[in-house]
C-alpha cells in the first residue's frame, strides 16, 4: 500500500511539478497552499489573508467570489455540460459569446475562433498567418515579428514570439520565422536627451529596417501587447503605436493585438487597443475574458483575414485546426457572464475612478534611493527596482532582490509578482479606493524591508 503524505505541502512537493519555479528549492521550501478567495482576498491553508496584488496571474478581474459566475458554471453542466465545436455543430452559449465579443472588439471584427489559454489563442493565430499567406500564393511571406520582452505565451511558437531568455533557455527555442525588434522601454532603452517621441520614432526606424533587411515579402505579421505584460509592465512610449502602424501599413504587414492582459478593462478601456489607437488585423485574448474562473481564449479576425481563410477551406474542404475544448460550452457560459458583470456595473468606469489612486499611490515612491521607475496605466502597474537611480545600474545577479521584496510583501499580506526586479501589480479590477491604500500601504512596507536588507547585505550592482 503506498502510503501517502500527511499534508497538502507534502504531498504537492512529493507530487507536483510547478511553472516557473525552481524544483530543487521548492522540494525544500515547499509550496503556498492557497484553500480559498474572497472579494480581493485569497486565504492560505493557516487561515491568512492576502490581497491579491496581481489578480492570480492578472485574470481574476472580478475578485475570487463571484457567485454569478459560479452559477453560471453550474446551470451550464446542468444543462449542455460538455460539446464541441467540429463540423458544423455548436453549442448555444459559445454562438452567443462569439456574437458578444464580435459587439464589443475595439474595431470591426469578422468571425471569432476559440481556444484555451493566452498561449492556444497565439499559437493559432500564427497558423492563421500561415494559412492565410499560403491561400494568397504567399508561401514565402511567413516570417512574424514579435519584441524583446514581450509574452506571447509559451507553446513551442508562441515561447518563440515571447521575448525573454528564460523563456527560451534550453528549450531549443525560438523556431526559424520568428523575429524579435527592439523593445519600446524609453527609461531602458532611450538614449541621453532622448525624447519619447524620439525614442517611438527610434524604434520604429529599427522595425523598418529589419523588415527591408529580412525582404517585405517575407514578413507577415507583428505582435504586440497594447502594454507589455510579464516583461515588466512596460508602457509604450508616445507616439509609438502611431509610428509602429504606419511601418507596418507600408509593407503589406498585418498587426495582431495581443488583448490577453490588457483586454476587459484592465488601462481604463474595454480594450488596450482603444487606449492607444491600436487598429488590429487579428486580436487575441484570454484571461479576464471569464475573470479567469475556467480556461477560453479567442482569436478574432477581421473580414479580409476571414474571407481568404474561408475561400481556402473551401478549396481543401475543411479549416484543419481545432481543439477538443475549442469553445466548450461551460467556459463560454461563464464568459458570456462575466461580459454581462462587466457592463451592468461599469467595470470600466470603475478602474477610470480607482486606477489614478493605485498609480499616484505607487508614484509616491517614485523618489525612493531603491526605485528606478514607477510606470502604469489603469490597474496595472509596474516599479522597478535599481541597484543606483543615477546610473539605472540593475542589482547583481538580476531578480534576487525583487524575490526578497516578493517574500517580505507576502509577509504583509500582499501577493505581487516579481520580474527580474520589477515589482507587478494588477489587481482585481473590483477593488476600492480603501483597498488600493492598503496595498499601497503593504508594498512600502516591503520596500521599506527590502531596501534595509539591501543595505545590510551590501549587495553589488551591475550596469
Amino acid at each position: 500500500m503506498i502510503e501517502r503524505p500527511n499534508s497538502a505541502a507534502a504531498m504537492d512537493i512529493a507530487s507536483h511539478l510547478h511553472p516557473y519555479t525552481n524544483a530543487r528549492k521548492h522540494e525544500t521550501e515547499g509550496p503556498m497552499v492557497i484553500t480559498e478567495g474572497k472579494g480581493i482576498f485569497v486565504y492560505d491553508d493557516q487561515g491568512k489573508e492576502y490581497i491579491e496584488g496581481l489578480a492570480g496571474l492578472w485574470y481574476a478581474a472580478l475578485g475570487f467570489s463571484e457567485e454569478r459566475l459560479a452559477q453560471a458554471a453550474a446551470e451550464q453542466l446542468r444543462r449542455l455540460p460538455c460539446y464541441h465545436s467540429f463540423a458544423h455543430k455548436s453549442p448555444l452559449p459559445t454562438i452567443e459569446l462569439a456574437a458578444k465579443l464580435l459587439e464589443i472588439a475595439p474595431v470591426p471584427m469578422s468571425k471569432v475562433f476559440f481556444a484555451n489559454s493566452g498561449s492556444e489563442a497565439n499559437d493559432t493565430m500564427i497558423k492563421m498567418v500561415w494559412y492565410y499567406n499560403n491561400a494568397l500564393g504567399r508561401p514565402e511571406k511567413k516570417k512574424i515579428i514579435s519584441r524583446i520582452k514581450a509574452y506571447h505565451g509559451v507553446t513551442v511558437a508562441t515561447a518563440s514570439l515571447t521575448g525573454l531568455p528564460y523563456n527560451h533557455r534550453d528549450f531549443d527555442l525560438p523556431i526559424a520565422n520568428i523575429l524579435h525588434t527592439s523593445c519600446p522601454h524609453h527609461y531602458r532603452f532611450g538614449q541621453p536627451g532622448e525624447s519619447e517621441e524620439d525614442f517611438a520614432t527610434r524604434c520604429a526606424d529599427e522595425l523598418e529596417q529589419l523588415i527591408l533587411d529580412e525582404g517585405p515579402e517575407t514578413i507577415a505579421a507583428f505582435i504586440g501587447e497594447p502594454v507589455m505584460g510579464a516583461g515588466g509592465v512596460i508602457m509604450p512610449p508616445r507616439t509609438y503605436w502611431d509610428k509602429i502602424q504606419a511601418v507596418l501599413r507600408k509593407y503589406d504587414v498585418l498587426l495582431v493585438a495581443d488583448e490577453v492582459i490588457c483586454g476587459f478593462g484592465r488601462t481604463g478601456n474595454l480594450f488596450g487597443c482603444q487606449t492607444f489607437n491600436i487598429k488590429p488585423d487579428i486580436i487575441t485574448m484570454a484571461k479576464a475574458l471569464s475573470s479567469g474562473y475556467l480556461p477560453i481564449s479567442a482569436v478574432l479576425i477581421s473580414d479580409p483575414v476571414y474571407q481568404t481563410i474561408a475561400d481556402n477551406t473551401a478549396k481543401i474542404g475543411t479549416f484543419g485546426h481545432g481543439f477538443t475544448y475549442s469553445g466548450h460550452p461551460v467556459p463560454a457560459a461563464v464568459a458570456l457572464e462575466t461580459l454581462k458583470i462587466y457592463e451592468e456595473r461599469d467595470i470600466v468606469g470603475h478602474v477610470r475612478q480607482v486606477g489614478p489612486r493605485l498609480q499616484e499611490g505607487l508614484r509616491r515612491y517614485a523618489d525612493h534611493p531603491m526605485v528606478g521607475e514607477v510606470r502604469g496605466i489603469g490597474l496595472i502597474a509596474g516599479v522597478e527596482l535599481v541597484a543606483d537611480r543615477a546610473s539605472k545600474a540593475t542589482f547583481d545577479p538580476p531578480g534576487r532582490v525583487g524575490g526578497y521584496f516578493a517574500e517580505r510583501a507576502q509577509a504583509h499580506g500582499l501577493i505581487i509578482r516579481n520580474l527580474m526586479d520589477v515589482i507587478a501589480l494588477c489587481p482585481p479590477l473590483i477593488i476600492t479606493e480603501d483597498q488600493i491604500d492598503s496595498l499601497v500601504e503593504r508594498f512600502a512596507r516591503a520596500l521599506d524591508d527590502t531596501a534595509s536588507w539591501v543595505e545590510h547585505e551590501g549587495l553589488a550592482s551591475v550596469a
